[in-house]
């Protein structure tokens, strides 16, 4: 790729993806590499995170490499005022990858334009998450066998919620169907239906799961974003919308998996977490191959991972 950069889903096309599956398949197998020995990788959290902030930093490390970075922007100088465009050149300065999170949509594409390192997005605001959606497209392909003709649910947030964005989009090069469930606040924005309808792939929305799960190959569930809300009261009529337990995963078909981008709040009873269809830790787990793979592909590195 001319630009390293991975700040949409779309920066990659169907054949990238697959290749990145392939590397992260690698990596699996053997997760402790040398490629990144020398190399140093700037980890700036705007926001919160754990687990995509630390499968990054194992990422790197199992590699080889070194990471410097904070995980609170009240520990950098955001505190004193300082702009994004002046972290990033700063930043820029010391490091050969940045990985960023941001909560302000665009930040992510604006931070690519003014580094002269690449950038990963690992979140921006409501906007993208493409770490995340490869490290989904790995697991419903290690679950399934295949990414093709798949009913895949989306379950809870889905106006909010930047990995369902980002799925949305990476899997309408594989024939899916989608079936989009959510509360009326929270239902998937026009545009993504729009961009589906384009693509020529079908959806259905419906205010419950019930009564269609038995359709389902992939169950996606999303919490109810608090830190997305401005009126306290709208999220708290909307948090508990979605609740799927394990008497639900009956009437499931076999090959059915449950993912979800975790953290969960309690739209996942425990009662599913050691039901052999729950996957979502596995899921989590699988971050750092995609991940390491992705870092590879940002540095120009994955020939050393193919021998």
């Amino acid at each position: 790729m001319q630009n390293r950069s991975l700040v949409s889903i779309t920066d990659y096309n169907k054949e990238e993806y697959l290749e990145i599956l392939r590397i992260a398949a690698l990596l699996e197998g053997n997760p402790n590499r040398d490629i990144l020995s020398g190399k140093v990788v700037g980890t700036l959290f705007f926001e919160p995170s754990t687990r995509t902030r630390l499968s990054f930093e194992t990422a790197v490390q199992r590699l080889g490499g070194k990471v410097i970075g904070f995980a609170d922007a009240g520990s950098s100088s955001v505190v004193k005022g300082e702009t994004l465009k002046d972290t990033i050149r700063m930043v820029s300065n010391y490091v050969d990858l940045i990985i960023m999170r941001h909560p302000l949509e665009g930040s992510a594409r604006y931070a690519s334009e003014i580094a002269t390192v690449p950038v990963i997005n690992a979140g921006d605001g409501a906007n993208q998450h493409p770490s995340q959606t490869l490290l989904d497209l790995y697991s419903i392909q290690k679950t399934q066998g295949t990414l093709e003709n798949l009913n895949i649910f989306l379950i809870g947030d889905l106006k909010y919620g930047r990995t369902v964005h980002s799925l949305l989009m990476a899997m309408s090069h594989f024939n899916p169907t989608f079936y989009f469930i959510s509360p009326g606040a929270l239902k998937m924005p026009v545009e993504y239906k729009m961009f589906l309808h384009s693509k020529g792939i079908r959806f259905f929305e419906y205010p419950e799961f019930i009564d269609i799960i038995c359709e389902a190959d992939i169950i996606y569930m999303t919490r109810v974003q608090k830190e997305r809300f401005s009126d306290p009261i709208e999220y708290e009529k909307n948090k508990n919308a979605y609740v799927l337990n394990r008497a639900i995963l009956e009437n499931t078909k076999p090959n059915v998996r449950v993912l979800h981008p975790l953290p969960r709040v309690n739209e996942i009873d425990v009662d599913v977490d050691d039901h052999p269809k729950a996957y979502y830790f596995t899921q989590a787990l699988n971050g750092v191959f995609v991940r390491q793979a992705i870092i590879a592909e940002a540095l120009d590195l994955t020939r050393h991972i193919n021998v």
